[in-house]
């Protein structure tokens, strides 16, 4: 080894070792801005049936245009950013959802509302690969941690568009959504100074990094097995996002029907929901690096059934009750997904960030159309109690490689 190889060497260390916090929470603070919004659209849902008398149906496909462009472009954009990384796509995604943003606030009809969430949905498909991105080079070794930060940003906004609703929404209708441009440029101006880091961390990345060698050989099992693992992530976070999608889009309605609440008192129980929710994505990566990235998924989604179960038969003070212990449990492992995929297939970090985030929204875009259409056929109290089941898919869970396991194929593979 050259002199000038061991003198590089600790600067390299350093830098994948520690954990940049001011860049975490900074990122964080962009998810939340970004994902608040994004949670606009739900939380218009009341808003927008009143106004303009849609269906369940079409609701639904307003929430599908949304979810399904920011999930199908997700992994687009992540697997061409693993190639080639861009540092300024941040702010030019959130510029985007400024545009959908204005949009919104003055949409006339159905169609204009829904050219207005695709343009949203495009900023946010931007948005979220390339700043889980950040979350990982600014990780260090507390990786679970780092994805929980960033994470619990883009709940904490869903987590908003309750109080979103009750405090601007309903006193102003339709038209309030353009307060949001404001926070769609205060992104804007974050995410540019993301920006500037994110480039000259690359420009340190790439001056220390080592020659290539020669790839060995893929062992057929190892890849195999990550294909199957991969299947079964697929399954788990269908199940996790058709539950969300429910409860977050439609569970306001059911309160209103059963519990005869105003939709600023409905909104009550999302906003609990949604905020137990971000909580639970905080602590879910921290409680992974010490327990394992597997026995949390397990433990999150089994742990959730019988509250999932028995929400639909109980009066409105426990509902919210068990609204709380379902979001906390439930999105405790939200982060610890990304993290497992990401360590699943190292080396994809921003293509397995845009498979697992994207298709969280992915599902629940379809969710939505198909939950949506499935109150209006049989109403809403029976598709509450089938979407309770959706968490016993967790057991699939005992299925995936541990995390000891995920260790040797990379150490194999190196």
């Amino acid at each position: 080894m050259s002199i000038a190889s061991i003198t590089k060497q600790p600067v390299k260390t350093q830098q994948e070792t520690k954990t940049v916090y001011n860049i975490l929470f900074i990122i964080s603070l962009c998810h939340l801005l970004n994902d608040s919004i994004q949670a606009i659209i739900p939380a218009m849902f009341p808003i927008l049936e009143g106004s303009m008398g849609l269906s369940f149906t079409q609701l639904g496909l307003i929430a599908f245009a949304l979810n399904m462009v920011s999930s199908v472009m997700q992994p687009v954009v992540g697997f061409y950013a693993d190639k080639k990384p861009m540092p300024y796509a941040l702010p030019i995604g959130l510029t985007s959802s400024l545009l959908g943003i204005l949009g919104l606030a003055f949409a006339p009809s159905f169609l204009t509302i829904l050219l207005s969430v695709i343009f949203i949905g495009l900023g946010s498909a931007i948005f979220h690969p390339e700043g889980s991105r950040v979350a990982y080079m600014a990780a260090g070794k507390r990786r679970g941690l780092a994805q929980s930060i960033y994470q619990v940003g883009g709940n904490s906004g869903q987590a908003l568009a309750p109080l979103i609703t009750a405090l601007i929404l309903v006193p102003l209708g339709q038209f309030g959504a353009i307060w949001f441009t404001i926070v769609a440029a205060i992104a804007v101006g974050l995410l540019t100074y993301i920006a500037i880091w994110y480039s000259r961390r690359l420009s340190i990345t790439n001056t220390a990094s080592k020659p290539k060698t020669e790839p060995k050989v893929k062992n057929e099992a190892i890849s195999k097995s990550i294909i199957t693992a991969l299947i079964i992530i697929i399954f788990l976070i269908f199940a996790r996002s058709w539950y969300v999608s429910a409860i977050s889009n439609f569970y306001t309605f059911y309160a209103i029907d059963k519990y005869h609440l105003t939709i600023a008192q409905s909104q009550v129980y999302i906003f609990i929901f949604l905020l137990m929710g971000a909580v639970g994505t905080f602590f879910g990566g921290p409680l992974a690096d010490k327990y394992g990235k597997r026995n949390i998924i397990i433990i999150s989604l089994l742990s959730a059934v019988p509250l999932t179960i028995i929400l639909p038969f109980v009066n409105a003070t426990v509902s919210i009750i068990l609204l709380a212990l379902i979001g906390f449990v439930l999105m405790s492992s939200f982060s610890v997904t990304v993290v497992y995929a990401q360590e699943l297939v190292p080396g994809k970090i921003g293509t397995m960030s845009g498979l697992t985030v994207g298709l969280a929204f992915g599902m629940g875009a379809i969710g939505s159309i198909a939950l949506g259409a499935m109150i209006d056929f049989v109403g809403l109290t029976p598709t509450m109690i089938t979407v309770a089941l959706l968490p016993i898919v967790g057991i699939l869970a005992f299925l995936l490689p541990t995390d000891h396991m995920l260790v040797m194929w990379q150490k194999e593979n190196k």
